[in-house]
């Protein structure tokens, strides 16, 4: 469930080029310090984290702490 105090303007995490409707991630910057992510198949289904671990994430995924995930390690 999205927070319905404020609209949330989502962006989608898609390839340069690409078309179609995915499936994507979507995410979106709420009140609170608040981050809502969701798929594009599924867009009723919104997860949500803090401003501090969205960015943790985004700082790990820069510096390849999750590549093994791409590689097929994981």
């Amino acid at each position: 469930m999205t927070d319905d105090s404020a609209p949330l303007t989502w962006t989608r995490a898609a390839p340069e080029g690409a078309t179609g409707p995915g499936p994507w991630i979507e995410i979106a910057f709420g009140d609170d310090d608040l981050v809502f992510l969701r798929e594009t198949r599924d867009p009723e289904t919104v997860v949500t984290t803090t401003r501090a671990k969205w960015e943790a994430f985004a700082k790990g995924v820069r510096a390849g702490e999750f590549d093994h995930f791409v590689d097929g390690q994981g």
